[in-house]
C-alpha cells in the first residue's frame, strides 16, 4: 500500500484568522493603490495569481499590467503575513494535529502539501499551529495559478524524493472546496471533501467527492478513507 496524500490549508489544515486576507488588502493597495472592499470575494480553493487577477480585474487593471508587479506584490504580502500570522491568531483546524500524526506514521503513506499559497507564504501559516514538519514539500500556488495543474507537480516532487510512483487512485486530495475536489478528477486521483471552510457541505456533496465529512475530527473514518 502507498499513498501520496496532498492536504489543503486554509479551511482544511488551519484557519489564520484573516490575516493572509489583511495582508492582501494592504499590499495590493501599496503596489496596485487598490482600495476596494476585497471581502466580497471568496479566495477559497483559489490560487494567490489568481486572487490577484480576479480582484484586479474588477477593478480595471489589465492582464499584463497585473502581472508586471506581481513579484513586488508578493514581496510585501509576505512582509505582512510575518507580522500577522501569529499564534494567537493561527491555528489548527479541529482534528488535524491527530490525523497527520496518525497518518505520519503509517508505512506507504507519504504526506505533501496542495494549496493555492505561493510556497513561502503556506509556511508562514503553517508554522504557528507547527504542522510545517509533517510536509516538506508540495505544490503551491507559486508553481502553477491553475490549480488542476497542481496534482502532477506534487506527484513528480514525491517520486524525486522517494523513487515511487504514485498512480491515479494512490493520490489522495484532501481539501474543503470544490475546486480541491474538481482538481483530482482529471488526474483519477481519490477525493477527500472536508466541509470546515468556508464551503457549505451540500456544494461539496454536490461535487461528488469520493468521501465527503463534517470535519476532521473522525480520525479513525478519514485515516480509512486514505489508505482504502
Amino acid at each position: 500500500m502507498q499513498r501520496l496524500v496532498l492536504f489543503d490549508i486554509d479551511g482544511t489544515l488551519a484557519t489564520d484568522g484573516g490575516a493572509s486576507r489583511q495582508s492582501f488588502a494592504a499590499a495590493l493597495h501599496e503596489v496596485y493603490g487598490y482600495s476596494g472592499e476585497i471581502g466580497r470575494y471568496d479566495f477559497s480553493g483559489r490560487t494567490d495569481p489568481q486572487i490577484a487577477h480576479m480582484v484586479l480585474a474588477d477593478a480595471g487593471f489589465d492582464a499584463p499590467s497585473i502581472e508586471e508587479r506581481l513579484p513586488r506584490l508578493w514581496v510585501r504580502y509576505l512582509a505582512g503575513l510575518a507580522l500577522r500570522a501569529t499564534g494567537d491568531r493561527v491555528r489548527a483546524l479541529s482534528g488535524i494535529p491527530a490525523l497527520v500524526a496518525r497518518l505520519a506514521e503509517i508505512p506507504g503513506v507519504t504526506l505533501a502539501l496542495l494549496t493555492g499559497n505561493i510556497e513561502p507564504g503556506a509556511r508562514l501559516k503553517l508554522a504557528p499551529p507547527d504542522l510545517n514538519r509533517y510536509f516538506p514539500f508540495g505544490a503551491f500556488g507559486s508553481d502553477s495559478p491553475r490549480r488542476e495543474e497542481l496534482p502532477p507537480i506534487a506527484i513528480a516532487r514525491a517520486f524525486e524524493r522517494s523513487g515511487c510512483r504514485f498512480l491515479s487512485r494512490e493520490v489522495v486530495i484532501i481539501g474543503d472546496s470544490i475546486y480541491d475536489v474538481r482538481c483530482g478528477l482529471p488526474h483519477g486521483a481519490t477525493t477527500i471533501a472536508v466541509a470546515s471552510g468556508k464551503t457549505p457541505i451540500d456544494r461539496l456533496r454536490a461535487e461528488h467527492p469520493d468521501y465527503l465529512f463534517e470535519n476532521a475530527i473522525e480520525t479513525e473514518r478519514l485515516i480509512d478513507a486514505v489508505v482504502g
